[in-house]
């Protein structure tokens, strides 16, 4: 989140809403993995929060291979540019304005920023199966003795 507030408030780059559902994507990878660090001393429940990780991580992999997506159709096949999130919050349904932070819209089809020829979205999607594999690997690492009163 460090880095999108970066980049968002330092470099000018406005998230698009994809954008924001792979920031939310990203706050739930660490409430969830937070919970299970405080929380997960015996081995269910070890279990129960790497496979929750696992899950949310893979919805915030989803939402960025969406964007990469939406990245990479031709100019023809790119959703219209809707208004902004603000806008949408104020003056549209609910549903419509989760639907396009969902779905996306043409916003989301513009590369402002590139690493290695790669979009945000891409390093993004890499971190979240990093994040992902990371979280189900504690599956094995499960404490020897969970004897607590």
């Amino acid at each position: 989140m460090a880095t999108a507030f970066y980049f968002q408030f330092q470099e000018g780059l406005e998230p698009c809403p994809l954008c924001i559902s792979q920031r939310l994507g990203v706050v739930l990878v660490g409430l969830v993995m937070l919970a299970g660090a405080v929380h997960a001393r015996q081995r269910s429940r070890v279990r129960i929060y790497a496979l929750l990780g696992g899950m949310a991580a893979s919805l915030g992999a989803a939402i960025s291979l969406r964007h990469l997506y939406i990245q990479h159709l031709p100019e023809d096949k790119v959703p219209a540019c809707g208004p902004g999130l603000s806008y949408m919050f104020q003056y549209f349904p609910l549903g419509d304005t989760l639907k396009a932070m969902v779905t996306g819209t043409g916003d989301c089809a513009h590369v402002d920023w590139t690493f290695l020829g790669f979009s945000m979205p891409f390093w993004v999607l890499l971190a979240f199966l990093g994040l992902g594999l990371w979280s189900v690997a504690q599956w094995w690492n499960v404490p020897a003795v969970s004897r607590k009163p």
